[in-house]
């Protein structure tokens, strides 16, 4: 008996039985994801509001694991860093499943061990949401935090209701 079938045999004999069964779907788990058009409207949807109000920002949209899908910066975005500041936000919001705002709201009342967390507690992002589940986040680093959150969540909106 050469080492492959040895091997298999002995696999095969732990297995869970049905574990190797024909139907791959049964246990398999699906979701949702936030592909790159979504990712593009938006971004467009971020930069036209930006500009509307002249609050020119960096934006950076990422995938529920805080992974970077896109980011841009406005041409006179006043923080060089923005874009860093932008892609922390939405990483801090993707992994939480909720706005960065709320970490950087429990520091301030007190919860000073968030700080541990190693993430970005400032307002500027909030999670995208397909039927309730967090598929990603957008994050923006413009000028004020409360410019910074108004164009993520004006962004969001044109998505329509998807929770």
């Amino acid at each position: 008996m050469s080492v492959k079938p040895l091997i298999l045999a002995l696999i095969t004999s732990c297995a869970i039985p049905g574990a190797f069964a024909a139907d791959k779907s049964a246990g398999v788990a699906q979701k949702a994801i936030l592909d790159l058009g979504t990712a593009q409207q938006l971004l467009k949807a971020a930069q036209e509001t930006a500009a509307a109000r002249g609050w020119p920002c960096a934006v950076a949209i990422v995938d529920d694991g805080g992974w970077p899908i896109l980011t841009a910066r406005m041409d006179g975005a006043p923080v060089v860093s923005g874009i860093e500041l932008a892609q922390g936000k939405a990483r801090t919001s993707a992994l939480f499943k909720r706005p960065s705002g709320d970490l950087e709201n429990a520091i301030n009342g007190g919860r000073q061990a968030a700080i541990t967390s190693g993430l970005l507690m400032m307002k500027g992002a909030q999670p995208v949401r397909v039927d309730g589940q967090v598929v990603g986040a957008i994050g923006v680093s413009a000028d004020t935090p409360a410019h910074d959150d108004e164009i993520a969540q004006a962004a969001l909106a044109t998505l329509g209701p998807r929770s």
